[in-house]
């Protein structure tokens, strides 16, 4: 028997709830009720064969009703005519005639009358909310405990379009910042659809864009260099860690650059004409977009041969298409057969890298394919110095 029981009943309703209909009515001040529930009738057959049974539904579904509850779904009967049981009443429909039997039903009286409570004292402040509020019914409940204190930040970021200050500058009576820092997920879609358009940096995504989406400052990027050759040191400094605003506006005047993933390889890599390498940023490397006196220079980018240092490359070269690799290539591959290692399958890039050469094109689709190894990764740390040297000699 497949009939639908007052359990079953009580399901489809609950649906309802969870999908956020019931509470995102309420926001549009439209009428959800009455509903029709799935209703699955014994057929003649059952009439013949399992009347006992079909009696035993029928007094489960009435129990159940609202006519004997005082609330929840109502059963609409219809009078069956059988040629051996003969007239019989049996349901025909279920509906749910009003809200406030569904509630009763779901005992989600007091979470809408919350739910209620709280649209009503947000969309007074934020009538630009609304739409969210219909979107995600069940999440603002959720977070109905702190709402007041998102309503306040909200408010603070209107009242101050891109401060430009500091996240910990943020003077809201009652709100710590690291309740920002906590909730700047929630956050962000709510502000963006309570803040203009030009108060919004619509570049910036992502948890970690949210104080430059919003106008906040960041913890400045500081970028580690040493300068390769002693006649370039500054005030004798030869090593040196500076945020990227101001090494913007200091060319240490060297001709070459040169880029490493790696910070070991940064400091232990040698003198050079002229020359300074930059090191330790990885992905970061986005940052080094900011020092527009490398357009001038001769810049190597010199990272791991697995996946990920083909991905920074090619996004290094975004900025700097004249860049060139070092020690990327087959030949230094092929060298260092000893020291290969593994990438983590599960986080290798498999992307499209559209600033790569034909070889390291090659190279890394080799590396993608598995040859000559399975998920192969050279770490530069692990190629010898005397091959870093003798490339260096013929640059």
């Amino acid at each position: 028997m497949n009939w639908t029981s007052p359990t079953d009943l009580r399901q489809q309703m609950e649906k309802y709830w969870q999908r956020g209909d019931i509470l995102r009515a309420r926001v549009d001040e439209d009428e959800l009720f009455p509903l029709t529930l799935r209703l699955r009738k014994p057929g003649a057959r059952d009439l013949t064969e399992r009347f006992a049974a079909v009696a035993d539904w029928v007094r489960a579904l009435r129990d159940g009703s609202k006519d004997n509850r005082g609330y929840g779904y109502k059963v609409h009967w219809r009078q069956r005519r059988h040629r051996v049981q003969g007239a019989n009443d049996l349901p025909d429909a279920i509906t749910v005639d009003t809200e406030d039997d569904a509630l009763c039903w779901l005992n989600r009286r007091d979470d809408a009358a919350r739910f209620s409570q709280l649209a009503e004292r947000t969309l007074a402040v934020f009538p630009a909310l609304r739409s969210w509020l219909r979107q995600r019914p069940l999440q603002a409940l959720e977070q109905e405990p702190i709402w007041d204190d998102l309503l306040a930040v909200l408010a603070w970021f209107q009242a101050h379009p891109r401060a430009a200050v500091y996240l910990r500058e943020l003077d809201i009576p009652g709100i710590h910042t690291k309740f920002i820092e906590a909730h700047r997920g929630l956050l962000a879609e709510l502000l963006d659809a309570v803040l203009p358009a030009h108060a919004i940096d619509a570049g910036a995504t992502g948890v970690r864009g949210f104080n430059r989406r919003y106008g906040l400052r960041d913890k400045p990027t500081l970028i580690r260099f040493r300068l390769l050759d002693d006649r370039l040191a500054i005030n004798g400094l030869t090593d040196l860690t500076v945020p990227a605003d101001q090494l913007a506006r200091l060319d240490p005047g060297a001709d070459t650059v040169f880029i490493t993933e790696n910070e070991i390889n940064g400091l232990a890599f040698p003198s050079f004409p002229n020359a300074l390498v930059i090191f330790g940023l990885g992905y970061r490397v986005e940052a080094l977009r900011r020092l527009p006196w490398l357009a001038d220079k001769q810049l190597y980018y010199w990272g791991d041969i697995d996946t990920h240092g083909f991905a920074i490359l090619n996004r290094f070269r975004q900025s700097f298409p004249h860049a060139r690799s070092l020690l990327m290539d087959r030949a230094t591959l092929d060298a260092h057969r000893p020291v290969w290692g593994r990438e983590d399958g599960a986080k290798r890039f498999n992307g499209t890298l559209d600033n790569l050469t034909k070889a390291e094109r090659d190279l890394f689709e080799t590396l993608l394919e598995n040859r000559p190894a399975p998920a192969l990764r050279l770490e530069q740390e692990h190629i010898a110095q005397s091959w870093l040297l003798e490339t260096l000699n013929d640059l």
